[in-house]
Order: C-alpha cells, then sequence, then structure tokens
C-alpha cells in the first residue's frame, strides 16, 4: 500500500505566487526560459534554470550553473520570497485547461522505500544522464524543488475530504499568463484531516502511478538512497527518505496525443508510400481540411497538402497486449520501421515529436515549411491503459503519453532537512 506524509513546506507569499511559479524546467528552453523571466527576478525558473542568469551560451550541465542554482535558491529563502510552514501539512492543488473542468490532486511526499519496492509503479524508461542532472539539483539545494506528477485509483473517501475542502477560498489562485491555465491551492491544517488522508492511501491505495516526470522521481529516489547510506545515524524518518508529488485521481486526468513528424520517405514516391501503407491499414484520401483521429486504431497523415484517415486492419494488433494494443505500437512496428526504415526512436533523428497541446496545425506547418515530409497524428493513449502497462511491468514506447496541464512549479518546496 502506498505510503505518503505530509511535510513543512516552503512557499511564496500569496502576493508573489504568480511571480514565482513557473513553467517547469522541462518545458522550456534557455532561450524561452530568459525570455520569459524579463523583468521578473522572482521566477522559479531561477533556480530551476539557472543557466538564464549567466553568459549566453554556456552549458546548463557547466558547474557554475549549479553554483548559480545555490545562489539563487539561497537569495530567495532569505529576502523572504520562500517562506517554510511551520508545520507539517498536506496541500491540495487544482488545475484547469478552460477553467470550467478541474482536476484536483493531493500534495504529499512519497516514500522512496515504495519507488525501490514498485508500490509506485512507472511506465517509462529513464535516462541515467537525465536522472544524473535532477539528482544534482537535489543533492545541491537539498530539496524537491519540482514536484512529480502521479496518479492514484480514484478513492471515494478522498474525493469527499478534497470536495469538502475545496468549498474554502484558496490560498493561491491565478490564470497563468503564458497559457491562460488556471491553478488554485489550498492548505490542510487540520491534523485529523491529514491524518485521514495518510491513513486512507496506506491502507486502500494499492499502487501510485507516475504520471509525468520518471527522471525527477528516479532522481529523488536515488538521492534518498545516497543520503541513507552515508548516515551511519538514519532512523528512517529523515526527510531525505521522502521527495515531493502532486498525486491526481486517475479518472480526472486529461491525456492528450503524441503526435510525429518525419523528414523523408525512405526513398519512395507519394504513391508508392501510400500504396505501402494498404498493406496494413484501410487508408482515404480525406481532402485538404485538418483530420483528428476519432478512436482507438484510427490515425491521420499529412502529405503534400492532404490528410489521410488510416484504420488499422484487423490481425495487425493485438487487443490483449498491454503494449501491442497501443497505437505508437502500431505505427511503429507497421509504418515507421517497416516502410520509412525508422528502427530507434529514441536515436533516430529522421523523426521529431509534437505534443498535441500545439494542435494538428503544427504537424501541418512542419510538413508544408519543407521541414518534414509527412506527419502523423494518433489517437491518445487512456490512463487506463498507462496503468496497464504499469502494473504488468511493461514500458511504454518511447514519446507515448503527454499529460496537460503540466505541473506549475514554485507553488511549494519540498526541503529534506530536518527542522
Amino acid at each position: 500500500m502506498a505510503v505518503i506524509k505530509p511535510f513543512k513546506g516552503l512557499r511564496p507569499p500569496v502576493e508573489l505566487i504568480e511571480k514565482v511559479a513557473s513553467r517547469p524546467y522541462d518545458v522550456l528552453n534557455t532561450e524561452e526560459a530568459r525570455k520569459e523571466c524579463e523583468g521578473n527576478p522572482y521566477s522559479l525558473l531561477h533556480i530551476t534554470k539557472a543557466e538564464i542568469d549567466l553568459p549566453e551560451g554556456i552549458s546548463d550541465h557547466d558547474p557554475l550553473v549549479y553554483l548559480k542554482v545555490v545562489e539563487n535558491f539561497n537569495k530567495f529563502k532569505d529576502y523572504g520570497w520562500l517562506v517554510p510552514d511551520k508545520e507539517e501539512k498536506l496541500y491540495i492543488y487544482a488545475q484547469s485547461m478552460d477553467l470550467k473542468k478541474w482536476q484536483y490532486g493531493i500534495v504529499a511526499c512519497a516514500w522512496s522505500e515504495d519507488y525501490v519496492n514498485k508500490v509506485i509503479k512507472k511506465h517509462e524508461l529513464t535516462r541515467k544522464d537525465k536522472e544524473e542532472d535532477r539528482m544534482k539539483h537535489v543533492r545541491i539545494t537539498n530539496a524537491n524543488v519540482e514536484p512529480v506528477f502521479f496518479a492514484y485509483p480514484a478513492n471515494r473517501k478522498i474525493d469527499d475530504i478534497v470536495a469538502k475542502i475545496i468549498k474554502e477560498k484558496p490560498l493561491y489562485d491565478f490564470v497563468a499568463k503564458e497559457d491562460g491555465f488556471g491553478h488554485r491551492f489550498w492548505v490542510i491544517d487540520d491534523k485529523k484531516t491529514i491524518d485521514e488522508i495518510v491513513r486512507i492511501f496506506k491502507e486502500e491505495i494499492p499502487s501510485m502511478y507516475i504520471a509525468d516526470g520518471h527522471h525527477r522521481s528516479a532522481a529523488a529516489a536515488l538521492v534518498g538512497q545516497e543520503k541513507k547510506e552515508n548516515n551511519p545515524h538514519h532512523t528512517g524518518k529523515e526527510e531525505y527518505n521522502y521527495f515531493m508529488t502532486v498525486i491526481f485521481p486517475d479518472n480526472q486526468l486529461n491525456v492528450i496525443d503524441y503526435n510525429r513528424v518525419v523528414k523523408d520517405l525512405n526513398g519512395l514516391t507519394k504513391e508508392q508510400f501510400l500504396n505501402a501503407l494498404k498493406d496494413s491499414f484501410e487508408v482515404k484520401d480525406m481532402g485538404t481540411e485538418i483530420y483528428k483521429p476519432s478512436k482507438l486504431h484510427e490515425f491521420s497523415v499529412y502529405l503534400d497538402g492532404h490528410w489521410y484517415k488510416l484504420n488499422a486492419k484487423d490481425g495487425t494488433y493485438n487487443d490483449s497486449d498491454p503494449i501491442g494494443v497501443l497505437d505508437v505500437t502500431i505505427l511503429s512496428n507497421l509504418v515507421l520501421d517497416k516502410i520509412l526504415g525508422i528502427k530507434d526512436l529514441r536515436t533516430d533523428k529522421r523523426i521529431d515529436f509534437v505534443g498535441g497541446i500545439r494542435g494538428l496545425g503544427e504537424l501541418k506547418r512542419r510538413v508544408d515549411n519543407g521541414e518534414m515530409k509527412v506527419a502523423f497524428a494518433l489517437y491518445p493513449v487512456s490512463m487506463q491503459q498507462i496503468i496497464n502497462i504499469a502494473d504488468t511491468g511493461n514500458i511504454m514506447p518511447p514519446k507515448t503519453t503527454w499529460f496537460e496541464p503540466k505541473l506549475r512549479s514554485g507553488l511549494v518546496i519540498h526541503t529534506l532537512e530536518n527542522y
């Protein structure tokens, strides 16, 4: 069963929240982050992407960047831009893309041992270089500066508790100017309520699932293990045994499509490519208007100014296999590999990936401007498919899931020191 705990959050004063809160470190490149922070010394990006405060061209892995991270983090605390709570608390964080439909997550600390013993389940592979970068950030700040995005099987008791709390006015309530997404935040002060939420997770939630933030989860858990091994007086109660998460009920989450663009047709003409598709798909020319897939095993292709609908033929996929049922698997096996010769999605430079938040117009733009030759739009995976894969110990193909909205960073930070 899942172990969570409250913590003494490090948080911005209400009057600074909109200036401190930022998009996560991996959503923006250095130049985008530099531009987003112009005129705003309060943005958490000064801590999560500290290279923006150093000369242009510096590597984001340069030792000077990590020194700047520490300098900026200390400044935020010294200046009162981040203030610690005096008691351990849980929090509720709500997000909305349209300011109508909201998703409500519990902000808590997860136990690192649950990552090791697979109570916290993953569906993606992690890269050692990215793990090490995030581990350095945790080590030098001695904090989880950004939370990890988790899901849990929806639970009526937790729903009822959350519903009661959100009737109160949120402490933070703002719409981010960059994307128009809404963010609300409540502090849970009542110890009985905190204890009840912790109890429900311990007794009724068998697993938690990493939705977004596999590298941050791995880094946080590994640093916790490091600190445990290096502490001869380790008791198990230290803050480093836990890392910060926002845990949403699975039935509230929004998974959107994650699409592909390819630079060439592997030496084929347009006609040869379309004919090759007919071996595995029913192919229909949908004309020049953007066509979005409407169901599982349906795809759309944009090529030479036209959109084509593809329906995978019976026998080309395996709905009883958690990996074989995925549309990314079907596309990878029957089109990208078999026809276009793309064997490794992680390393092949001929392919790129476009999050569905950018819309299918972005696929059209990248083909029309000559950068890419063909684009593929997919129907999004479901949360249940993700859970099935994680529960069976399988791993999603690369670039399969895109969760939106992303967690805003800077609403609360978890420090690894006991105070």
